[in-house]
């Protein structure tokens, strides 16, 4: 064979190398594009409060309220070791995540002072973080399931066990969900006392609920009642 011949076959095979420079014939670029194209927007604020629970909404046996300040202390506490974030909170200023739009409520029973309180946020994300989140709660979860410590503004507390929890009924409509029931030390060091945190995924939302009740006494989960009303109120939106 001579040169020129092996020159013009290698610059024919070469042409064809799909690493190349994008095109119209399928090529990785295309699908890059194709995808962002279909992938859904992030909600505006305005959108999650349409799909959120309005202030004094009657929920089951539950009542709805806005938050009148920055919404629940938790949102600024940290985790040691720092891969149990996701499990303590997933504000934007500590979990590495800013949302592009969030809307908090607060859901308790009204005329218990020691009964079950949620904490409800929902959170739209960009460029595919909400799939990050899930997917950082699943792995923490997993790791942290030993205890680890919430590192509060003036104290700590001691997480003893992370557990699976009940996932929602309406779970299998979700793109994704993750439970968890925490065994946790009071500040005193001498109660056991148990929260809840479920985490739903729809597109680039997702949907976080953190219950606790006053006392030793288990809540058992978060309520159902709460979790499919939101839901449901998300997907008419």
């Amino acid at each position: 064979m001579t040169l020129a011949v092996a020159t013009a076959l290698c610059a024919s095979a070469c042409s064809k190398d799909t690493n190349g420079p994008a095109g119209s014939d399928g090529s990785k670029k295309d699908d890059k594009s194709s995808a962002a194209a279909h992938r859904p927007e992030a909600l505006t604020e305005a959108q999650l409060r349409a799909a959120s629970f309005t202030d004094g909404e009657a929920v089951g046996d539950y009542t709805a309220a806005e938050y009148t300040l920055d919404g629940p202390l938790g949102d600024a506490y940290t985790a040691d070791p720092a891969g149990c974030q996701p499990l303590v909170s997933l504000a934007g200023e500590v979990s590495g995540h800013d949302p592009a739009a969030q809307v908090q409520r607060r859901v308790d029973e009204p005329g218990r002072m020691l009964g079950i309180t949620v904490d409800v946020t929902l959170r739209s994300y960009t460029n595919g973080d909400a799939a990050r989140i899930m997917k950082a709660l699943g792995r923490a979860g997993k790791e942290c399931a030993g205890g680890f410590t919430e590192e509060r503004a003036l104290a700590s507390a001691k997480y003893l066990k992370v557990e699976p929890a009940e996932i929602p009924d309406f779970a299998s409509e979700a793109d994704g969900a993750e439970a968890f029931r925490f065994t946790v030390l009071d500040m005193k060091g001498k109660r056991k006392q148990y929260e809840y945190l479920t985490v739903v995924r729809s597109g680039p939302t997702t949907l976080a609920f953190r219950g606790e009740i006053a006392g030793a006494e288990d809540m058992g989960g978060i309520p159902q009642e709460i979790m499919t009303a939101q839901w449901t109120k998300l997907r008419a939106a």
